[in-house]
């Protein structure tokens, strides 16, 4: 097999559960254990190609998952945007407390800057 595609390991993440045992076992295993097929085969019991065929079936599969589905892909779009939200929010507080000083803009901004900290926190629990 070629170079692994890390984009798989993050696909696992979200579709590992839509694979069946003996894919979940050896995606997990080739991807975030790092073990070789050869590796896997051994602690599988199973033939190196038959190591490959479910890596290549489980893949193809998450793939097949995220072009109907897009959760990856939709997370990664939400990372950017509360990004992107958080550091808009930081900056209306920095022109607030630089040129305005209205309470009501800095508590809100800070509120802001609380919700997305909370859901950061949240993920990183579930994660």
């Amino acid at each position: 097999m070629k170079g692994k595609d890390l984009n798989i390991a993050v696909l696992f993440d979200f579709y590992g559960e839509m694979l069946t045992e003996k894919q979940k076992d050896v995606i997990d295993l080739y991807y975030n254990e790092d073990l070789s097929l050869a590796e896997i085969a051994e602690h599988e019991g199973i033939s190196r190609q038959g190591v490959r065929d479910n890596i290549k079936r489980g893949e193809a599969y998450l793939l097949e998952l995220e072009e109907k589905l897009r959760f990856a892909e939709n997370y990664r779009n939400l990372r950017f945007v509360l990004g992107s939200i958080d550091e808009l929010a930081e900056d209306i507080y920095t022109v607030n407390e630089k040129y305005v000083y209205d309470n009501r803009i800095r508590q809100l901004s800070l509120e802001i800057r609380k919700m997305i900290e909370s859901y950061n926190n949240d993920e990183g629990a579930e994660g």
